[in-house]
């Protein structure tokens, strides 16, 4: 049986101290996984945009070697989830509630 290799164990203790709450660790972590998620999709699309053919035909399309090189490097880039989890524990996110004034650096 072939293992995943992007699991990396977390340890949710750290994730409590920087936020003091794990679930709102989490949902930090999970609203700046999206947000790295959907950038990274839309930098993906702008470059296989090239690719899209101008007219619709019946036409057998032929692979593109170039379209599957940049596939496969988004493929193999970290995961979303994996960035926001290193950043919050860097101290590299800021958050605020929706009734406070000021960010907090998580």
């Amino acid at each position: 049986m072939k293992r995943a290799t992007n699991l990396i164990p977390r340890d949710f203790a750290a994730l409590t101290e920087v936020t003091g709450n794990t679930y709102e660790a989490v949902a930090i972590i999970s609203q700046r996984a999206k947000q790295l998620a959907t950038s990274t999709k839309r930098e993906l699309d702008e470059k296989l945009a090239a690719f899209v053919p101008i007219e619709d035909t019946l036409e057998e399309v032929f692979e593109n070697q170039e379209q599957i090189e940049i596939s496969k490097s988004y493929e193999a880039r970290p995961k979303s989830i994996n960035l926001a989890i290193e950043e919050l524990l860097a101290g590299e996110l800021q958050h605020h509630y929706a009734d406070a004034a000021e960010p907090q650096q998580a």
